[in-house]
């Protein structure tokens, strides 16, 4: 199972993206979490928190063709083994990095290196039985850069919002001419009910895989820079996401 989750800013993909993960985790999966963007989001919706440093960074080299490379020894494979940080329920992380107090230089470095990794995951062996689940940055564009090549199925997380079934359209329209091999799923996430849900498929012309409920708990463990699987596991979103979980896992989907 190979994951992309995407969508508009604030729709809700950190959230869902890492306790989707934590939950195969749980029911036995080994499972690599990438993240794609350079703003705070995954690490502590997984439960990680912020890391200090931009460990991808010493993956990679500029040489003198001007060009990045990876470091001697490095290369995909190593990179996952090395580079990538545990998360609880045995996940592992990897992330293109975040700003620090250098800003962006140390991440366009980390970029280059993270950029290879993924396009190179489909030969590492170590990793073919493993779930891989993408959080990529808001909109579109990432598809067309290619910066979810992994992805056999792109999960696209909407709010029952007019800005956010217009991204939505985008992003639909982008993989079919970026990817037309990979099946898009739909969750509608912050929904009020039935009603949401069918304005959103019906919008994108989609079939709503899962609605996630509004749920007062995700805005509090994102207050409080918490996963909301350990902050808030009782609550209804996150029974929406185990829900969506045992789905993906059962190979319901397209059936």
């Amino acid at each position: 199972m190979r994951l992309a989750v995407v969508g508009k800013g604030g729709a809700g993909k950190s959230v869902i993206a890492a306790t989707l993960a934590r939950t195969l985790a749980r029911r036995g999966h080994r499972v690599l979490a990438l993240d794609s963007d350079p703003l705070p989001g995954l690490s502590y919706s997984l439960g990680v928190g912020e890391q200090d440093d931009v460990p991808l960074l010493r993956a990679i080299e500029r040489r003198e063709d001007k060009r990045w490379h990876f470091v001697r020894g490095v290369g995909p494979a190593r990179a996952v083994q090395r580079f990538a940080v545990d998360a609880p329920d045995g996940v592992r992380l990897l992330q293109i990095g975040k700003t620090t107090r250098e800003g962006m230089a140390p991440v366009i470095g980390a970029s280059h290196a993270f950029f290879k990794t993924i396009h190179g995951l489909d030969r590492v062996a170590s990793l073919r039985d493993w779930v891989v689940i993408g959080d990529l940055p808001a909109g579109p564009r990432q598809i067309a850069f290619e910066w979810a090549p992994y992805a056999e199925r792109f999960l696209l997380v909407v709010e029952p919002t007019w800005q956010g079934m217009l991204t939505a359209r985008r992003i639909v329209r982008l993989v079919a001419s970026y990817r037309s091999e990979a099946e898009v799923l739909l969750v509608v996430n912050k929904s009020t009910g039935a009603a949401d849900e069918e304005r959103v498929g019906a919008f994108l012309e989609l079939e709503v895989l899962q609605g996630v409920p509004v749920d007062d708990g995700v805005r509090a463990a994102e207050r409080a820079g918490a996963a909301v699987l350990d902050f808030a596991p009782d609550g209804p979103a996150v029974a929406a996401i185990e829900r969506l979980a045992l789905r993906l896992d059962g190979s319901t989907v397209g059936a």
